[in-house]
């Protein structure tokens, strides 16, 4: 009936049987961007927003969740990260969040990277509300991904 790897023969949803495939080495990337006013940045930059750490608390919150992903989204599979990092660069208006997961398996872990992005932001929101509730989270995606059967995959500049 179906192509999607999620969905059976008879349109069901169902978690993808890796049991056969090969482990190998994976690694993806994924990236996004919070937009926000200049006396937010300059607070987090200073590392004197009212809730405290907003780097270092978005980066322990990125990496929980993505150990958590298999948890968050339905069909994922529980993973045994081997690393994940969330690292932060500062723009004139935004702070962009990067967020690398790699294992050594039998399924990717673009989700990972995902989620681990997608909640550093989210945390960075929350932490910096107070100053910017107009703060914008947006583009977030896969950057890059290494390893399984689609070999490596790079977004285009």
């Amino acid at each position: 009936m179906s192509k999607l790897t999620h969905l059976s023969d008879d349109g069901a949803a169902r978690m993808v049987d890796v049991g056969a495939k090969a482990e190998t080495p994976r690694r993806a990337v994924a990236a996004g961007r919070i937009t926000m006013s200049a006396e937010a940045l300059a607070a987090i930059r200073a590392g004197d927003a009212p809730k405290g750490d907003v780097l270092g608390t978005a980066r322990i919150a990125g990496i929980m969740a993505a150990k958590r992903t298999g948890d968050l989204i339905p069909l994922c599979h529980p993973l045994g990260l081997e690393a994940v990092s969330v690292d932060f660069a500062f723009a004139d208006t935004s702070i962009t969040v990067t967020a690398t997961a790699s294992l050594t398996g039998k399924t990717g872990v673009e989700m990972e990277a995902m989620v681990a992005a997608s909640v550093a932001l989210l945390t960075i929101y929350d932490m910096a509300k107070a100053i910017d509730k107009g703060m914008v989270i947006d583009n977030v995606r896969l950057i890059e991904k290494v390893g399984g059967k689609s070999g490596h995959w790079k977004a285009p500049a």
